[in-house]
């Protein structure tokens, strides 16, 4: 048994996620925790909401609530609507909690003692109307490169370059609008990246099997232009972890607080810590996650993230663990995500554009948009949803194949020997022929599964669905009974085994619709098929059954014309 920790990226706290966000990192991170869990690893899975910075301040502002009850409203319904997709998080955290306050505030104060925290003098932006300096998100006005009008003074939003409030052509506040704008002299602290930069080649070079797309944007990072740059860690904010060195005040620093992108991955380690705390276990519960002196050396650490998130995960974070000086865990492999793009086009909360996570619930259960963005993840390449694609894939795969197999198999059963599982005779030459492919395509998915190749894992898991519906045609047992029951009874016996295997493997994609299937069976037996001829016995003759409920439904060519139309938004 392994022991492995897997992070997901934290979503923002500004409102709800759409498609694109959840595919990008917690899905993928989910499916491969609940694989680990079925093959009997112990796993430590951990997300949490991200609610410093800008995007949180601005957001309460337009919701007319106090900025940390907003957090904590918005806290629940991100969680809520995780579980709606059946996201299995051992804790889902929050980066204002104490925890990460004082944990964020120790890591500072190790850095500075390293040498590793510079003060820096700069002219920052500000506002007289609001009075106050306006961070980088503060800022908005047109992308000097493709010329969209509300681009963040860090990022556009529409073609993803980073930007400086001086590159933005007519910059304006983004609380009141107010294009009165002057640059001030403010003190900030900065991590020293740059002393850190051999280590971190090193570090990165170490990492043996990497994706691309992974190691490219590290090494890019490092290398093109000036080469890493140290990296501002305070803001002139409210809300925030309070600038401090340890539990001491930090002279010069007084009303800071540290950039979110500096808290924010703290908060893997302090969500550990809050999941302790929950379980009511003491400081060692966590720290054998996390710290290489006790315990954690054993650990395989995975990480999953849009592409977006990767100089912060390869660069920064990992600078701020290794010039703390101490023994923490780093990340042993990182998956990282292109994006999923919206029908041609980019998903817009401003615009109404492209599917969110609350309006997909509202449409279909969970396991139904799992199924599409797990078989379409954006792993080589950019993806597209269309509505075209969703609903065939949603009625190919689940409601034909899947579905179709298991209606199919329970309601025989049902009308011809009970609902019970039959006795019959001992399986014949196709059965043994099917077990024996059985094994392999299993094998080629457990191997897609621990590599993390998810499109590729999805797609043997399909032809393993399909295995079972090309064997009900080669038996079929409907016209078997009429010359030799045993051996229909046997054919019977064999598919509603075949239904058990199934549920298991198919429960890391979806977990509801496997749930259902088991609870059909009457069957608590959810060990891994490891010898495929043996699961193939696991319902005893005579286990007593029920015919399910349609497993999925189709979508008719009226509902996606609809949701088509619902969600097209403002095209750009």
């Amino acid at each position: 048994m392994a022991r492995i920790l897997i992070t997901s990226a934290l979503p923002y706290i500004n409102g709800i996620k759409h498609l694109g966000n959840l595919v990008g990192s917690q899905l993928p991170a989910d499916l491969y925790a609940r694989y680990m869990r079925a093959r009997g690893h112990e796993v430590m899975f951990i997300c949490a909401t991200d609610e410093h910075g800008t995007p949180a301040e601005l957001a309460a502002a337009k919701a007319g609530e106090p900025v940390a009850e907003y957090c904590a409203r918005m806290h629940g319904v991100q969680k809520r609507l995780a579980d709606g997709f059946g996201l299995s998080f051992d804790h889902f955290g929050r980066s204002s909690s104490a925890r990460n306050h004082a944990l964020t505030q120790h890591f500072a104060g190790r850095l500075a003692e390293a040498g590793l925290i510079e003060e820096v003098e700069e002219t920052q932006v500000f506002s007289p109307d609001d009075g106050r300096f306006l961070p980088d998100r503060y800022i908005e006005g047109t992308c000097p490169a493709c010329g969209y009008e509300r681009a963040r003074g860090d990022q556009c939003e529409n073609c993803t370059k980073q930007l400086t409030p001086r590159e933005l052509v007519n910059p304006r506040s983004a609380i009141s609008g107010a294009t009165n704008l002057e640059l001030r002299a403010t003190k900030h602290l900065y991590l020293r990246q740059s002393a850190l930069k051999d280590r971190l080649d090193a570090w990165i070079d170490s990492q043996k099997g990497w994706p691309i797309l992974t190691t490219s944007i590290a090494k890019k990072w490092l290398h093109d232009g000036d080469g890493l740059q140290d990296r501002g860690i305070t803001r002139d904010l409210d809300w925030g972890v309070p600038v401090k060195r340890g539990d001491a005040p930090w002279p010069g620093m007084e009303g800071k607080v540290f950039y979110v992108w500096f808290d924010a991955p703290i908060e893997y380690i302090s969500a550990t810590a809050e999941w302790a705390d929950a379980q009511g276990l003491d400081d060692a519960a966590w720290r054998r996650w996390w710290r290489t002196d006790e315990g954690a050396g054993d650990v395989r650490y995975v990480q999953f993230m849009g592409k977006d998130n990767v100089p912060f995960h390869t660069l920064s974070f990992p600078a701020t663990l290794m010039g703390s000086g101490e023994p923490w865990k780093m990340v042993d492999y990182i998956k990282s995500f292109n994006y999923l793009t919206y029908d041609g086009g980019q998903f817009s909360t401003s615009q109404g554009r492209g599917v969110f996570m609350d309006h997909a619930l509202e449409l279909l259960p969970g396991d139904y948009w799992r199924w599409w963005l797990l078989s379409h993840a954006p792993e080589t390449g950019d993806s597209e949803f269309t509505w075209e694609n969703f609903q065939a894939s949603v009625n190919k795969d689940l409601a034909d194949v899947l579905g179709n197999f298991v209606s199919r198999v329970t309601k025989f059963c049902a009308a011809r020997f009970g609902p019970q599982v039959p006795a019959g005779g001992d399986y014949g030459a196709l059965e043994h022929v099917v077990a024996d492919e059985l094994a392999g395509k299993l094998a080629a998915y457990a191997r897609h599964m621990e590599a993390m190749e998810v499109r590729k894992a999805a797609a043997e898991l399909r032809a393993i669905w399909v295995l079972g519906n090309e064997y009900l045609q080669e038996a079929a047992p409907w016209s078997t009974i009429k010359s030799d029951e045993a051996a229909a009874e046997a054919q019977v016996r064999f598919a509603l085994n075949l239904m058990r295997i199934y549920a298991v493997i198919s429960r890391p994609f979806l977990p509801e619709a496997s749930g259902r299937i088991m609870v059909a069976l009457a069957c608590a037996d959810w060990s891994w098929p490891v010898a495929p001829a043996r699961a193939l016995e696991a319902l005893p003759v005579g286990h007593a059954f029920e015919v399910p409920e349609m497993l999925f439904r189709k979508i008719t060519d009226e509902e996606r014309a609809a949701w088509a139309e619902r969600f097209a938004g403002v095209r750009a």
